[in-house]
């Protein structure tokens, strides 16, 4: 920003030019104070470019990398498996199958084509499968996975993420992502069907969550 005086039309190049001389030059005492005026206000401007680049500098830095101490609860991650199993193709392809069979046969019934044990069959089977998929499975799973139940550090950068704990180290690069999405407590992100971690949104502040999500 280059600041230009109004009256004598003084640029940065008059006032560094005149510095030398400005007391010889000019013998009205007015054009004193709009020098001074002038040269503070090119010396506030170069101090609030600094700070801004430095600013900018730091938030460089803290985006390159930022780490994470991650603790999972329970009820929290069984939460977060369900929206994981019913997210699969396999279970949702299930379920819709079982959605269509439902309505099909309540329309048949209703209209007395078949006979009811049939609309009792695909109603049973539904609620068998949300019970299994929304409490069962994910239950299993927590049980049987000992990567919920311990303590890790989330670090990323602007090249990719790890998860480190006392017992190991995995890395995945961002190319590698296959798939991300939310669940209302936790990131979900995805290399591979199988191969997936999920981050509690709990630990990470607005901005964090903002800077995550601005990666996939």
């Amino acid at each position: 920003m280059l600041m230009i005086c109004e009256k004598d039309n003084l640029g940065l190049k008059d006032i560094v030019y005149d510095l030398s001389n400005a007391f010889s030059k000019y013998s009205d005492f007015v054009i004193l104070p709009k020098f001074c005026g002038c040269l503070i206000q090119y010396l506030v401007t170069i101090f609030l470019a600094q700070t801004f680049a430095l600013r900018i500098f730091a938030i460089n830095l803290y985006i390159q990398h930022m780490s994470i101490q991650i603790q999972y609860q329970k009820s929290q991650v069984i939460q977060g498996l369900r929206y994981h199993f019913i997210k699969q193709s396999e279970i949702k392809g299930l379920m819709l199958f079982v959605n269509v069979y439902a309505i099909i046969t309540a329309v048949l019934l209703f209209y007395k084509k078949i006979r009811p044990e049939l609309f009792l069959l695909g109603s049973l089977l539904w609620i068998v499968l949300m019970v299994f998929f929304w409490y069962l499975l994910p239950w299993l799973f927590y049980r049987r996975t000992l990567l919920f139940k311990q303590d890790w550090v989330f670090n990323f950068n602007n090249t990719g993420a790890s998860l480190e704990s006392e017992n190991g180290r995995a890395e995945w690069a961002w190319s590698e992502v296959t798939r991300f999405f939310e669940s209302p407590l936790f990131f979900h992100v995805y290399f591979a069907p199988k191969s997936f971690f999920i981050l509690p949104k709990a630990h990470f502040t607005y901005e964090d969550q903002q800077l995550i999500r601005s990666y996939f």
